[in-house]
């Protein structure tokens, strides 16, 4: 019946009006022609349509499976609130389920030597300033494709701190203020939006927002009883560092997490309100995230601001506090900036910030606002040079893929089987997508 109905679209159209060449309202050459044409590319469409309705029909009595089509072609997929996070096979979202399978695996068996009770903690970052959990979780991770979990091995609720990985979330805090204009430019001075004089030096003076979020800024003072120089033992433990001259801002690159706490501190006074508080209600909230995870000062990083006792918090847990969160929480962050900022209907943070802050700076390592960046093929040489990740000590990774569309969250594995991780979670997915 559908072929007759084809057929009978396939004769030729009644005219419904156009060119006259006579008194007697017959249409033109030239219109004629034009419906001899357009008949014959209707009957051949017709043709073609039948064709295709046979194909799929044919398809369906043999039980064939429908393609799967690439998610440009779909609706974006952004997990609910909670637990209801939507699962997937390999398959369905062009892995192979075998190939991810020996992955997964191969992370099981690459777990973290750190001492779970933060015993080695003093020797390693010097002395303690803040709060430090009884134990950390042991390894874990989670697989995230087309916004789906494709996998997910060990206990990706445990709480514990994520490190430098907090670094991160400071740099998107950095960009929320920049988008709503509270903080004019990045290359803005960052004196004037202090109001404790930690920027009094002429050198000080100099340092922009670009300079602490490039780990360029070379601010030098000391924060909450932590010298910006790195020296001693006592105060730093292997992670003292020689004497050296100090730079002009922004010509030099060390990673320093005096300096961070200070752009955190400075941060903290352009929000007015503790950055913890700022953090759940602009953006994990907004995501769906959980209400387990935990932000913590130090001890003595009590301050004032507008006349109100809130605690500035640190970039990492270096000397204790930190970002206490687990593995699901950070994949709907990590998420959220796979998305450019956006999280369904809605852009919590602008596209050009994500790009900005991606954008590896002129010197140092290969380092974005905050962010490691892979555009040199170092940090991972075996995944794309747009990928890149919030990293943190006890190898805490958020790494992003963009052009595969995969976030993967790994926690608590040993320093250099991250790459090895992601050449076989690439080499899983299968190279059948349109």
């Amino acid at each position: 019946m559908n072929g007759l109905a084809d057929q009978h679209q396939c004769q030729k159209p009644e005219r419904e009006g156009g060119p006259l060449d006579d008194a007697r309202g017959r249409p033109s050459s030239t219109a004629r022609t034009s419906d001899t044409a357009l008949s014959k590319h209707n009957c051949e469409h017709m043709n073609i349509t039948r064709q295709l309705r046979f194909s799929i029909f044919l398809l369906y009595l043999c039980g064939a499976p429908f393609p799967v089509l690439s998610q440009s072609r779909q609706s974006v997929y952004y997990p609910a609130r909670g637990d209801s996070w939507q699962r997937r096979r390999a398959e369905d979202v062009g892995m192979d389920s075998a190939l991810l399978d020996r992955a997964i695996a191969y992370a099981k068996t690459q777990a973290s030597t750190i001492p779970a009770d933060f015993s080695t903690q003093v020797e390693t970052f010097g002395r303690v300033l803040g709060p430090l959990p009884k134990s950390r979780g042991e390894t874990n991770g989670i697989i995230i494709r087309h916004g789906y979990i494709v996998a997910e091995w060990g206990d990706t609720n445990q709480i514990s701190p994520t490190y430098s990985a907090a670094k991160s979330f400071l740099s998107t805090l950095v960009g929320l203020a920049v988008d709503r204009g509270m903080i004019k430019s990045v290359a803005d001075p960052v004196k004037p939006y202090a109001t404790n004089g930690g920027y009094d030096s002429p050198h000080n003076a100099k340092i922009t927002w670009e300079n602490h979020l490039q780990q360029t800024s070379e601010w030098e003072g000391t924060m909450f009883g932590k010298n910006s120089n790195f020296l001693g033992a006592e105060e730093f433990g292997r992670g003292q560092r020689r004497p050296r001259e100090i730079k002009e801002p922004g010509t030099f690159w060390e990673y320093n997490d005096v300096r961070i706490n200070r752009m955190s501190l400075t941060l903290l006074e352009v929000w007015k309100k503790p950055l913890p508080q700022v953090l759940k209600d602009e953006i994990m909230d907004r995501i769906g995230a959980s209400h387990s995870w935990q932000y913590h000062g130090y001890f003595n990083s009590q301050v004032l601001i507008n006349g109100k006792q809130m605690e500035s918090v640190s970039g990492g847990t270096r000397w204790g506090g930190g970002l206490w969160i687990n593995a699901r929480d950070e994949a709907r962050f990590g998420y959220l900036i796979l998305r450019k900022g956006k999280w369904k209907d809605r852009q919590i943070i602008s596209e050009n910030w994500i790009r900005q802050a991606t954008t590896p700076a002129a010197i140092g390592p290969d380092y974005g606002y905050l962010w490691w960046l892979n555009t040199k093929r170092k940090q991972y040489p075996s995944a794309p040079a747009t990928s890149f990740a919030a990293l943190g000590y006890g190898s805490n990774t958020i790494w992003i893929d963009p052009e595969h569309d995969l976030v993967v969250v790994w926690r608590w594995h040993q320093d250099k089987s991250a790459d090895e991780l992601f050449k076989r979670i690439l080499a899983s997915i299968k190279k059948l997508e349109p």
